[in-house]
């Protein structure tokens, strides 16, 4: 599928055929290229959704956490968790891979199972602390299926934004320049046949007359 922009087409059957064969090629990419929007508005708008209800699971175990880190901020103070904090890993391991959804590659998370140790003593803590560091557990594969999700929005937005674009181009510049071109081509064929046939019928009258010359003669 080729159109050359800011000239005409050459004026010859050969270029109509061509131009033909590119308009019903650009037609049908159109077409595909519409289902694909349509196919990603959907997946967008249920994405949407789970995002929802991925943000309302979070919410609950985050919120159970963070009551608990508070109520072992009171009891240990700041300087003892500030301290027990800097001996904790400031990684998470996990496992990424990737699927693929109408040609875009989206990430997927999880969690490595690995039992780690507890980087404080019970005498000297809170039981908070241990609910916190329990309550965040469960929170953590929340919040990465949010990040998943999110993240998929993000990417899958990137290309409906891409497939319009190229729609744009197909349906307001492109198609309509093959249509001009191939009007122009059309008309400038139909012209050139009538003159052809003028000049026929021109040529016959003379031959005619020569003929009628002839015979006279």
């Amino acid at each position: 599928m080729s159109v050359s922009f800011g000239r005409k087409a050459l004026p010859t059957k050969l270029e109509l055929i061509r131009i033909k064969r590119s308009l019903k090629v650009a037609d049908v990419v159109h077409k595909i290229l519409e289902d694909k929007r349509e196919i990603l508005l959907r997946r967008l708008d249920e994405l949407i959704r789970e995002t929802i209800t991925a943000r309302d699971a979070m919410g609950e175990p985050l919120s159970n956490a963070y009551r608990a880190l508070f109520d072992a901020y009171l009891k240990l103070g700041p300087m003892e968790l500030e301290s027990i904090a800097l001996t904790t890993p400031v990684q998470l391991e996990a496992d990424v891979d990737v699927k693929v959804v109408l040609d875009v590659e989206v990430p997927t998370l999880k969690i490595k199972e690995e039992k780690r140790r507890l980087t404080y003593g019970f005498m000297d803590t809170s039981f908070n602390l241990d609910e916190t560091t329990e309550m965040m557990k469960i929170a953590l594969p929340y919040i990465l299926r949010a990040a998943e999700i999110e993240n998929s929005i993000f990417r899958l937005a990137a290309e409906l934004e891409k497939t319009q674009r190229l729609m744009n181009a197909l349906e307001y510049l492109i198609i309509p320049s093959y249509h001009e071109n191939i009007k122009f081509i059309s008309s400038s064929l139909d012209e050139r046949e009538r003159e052809d046939f003028t000049r026929l019928k021109h040529v016959k009258r003379i031959l005619e007359r020569s003929r009628s010359g002839e015979v006279n003669g």
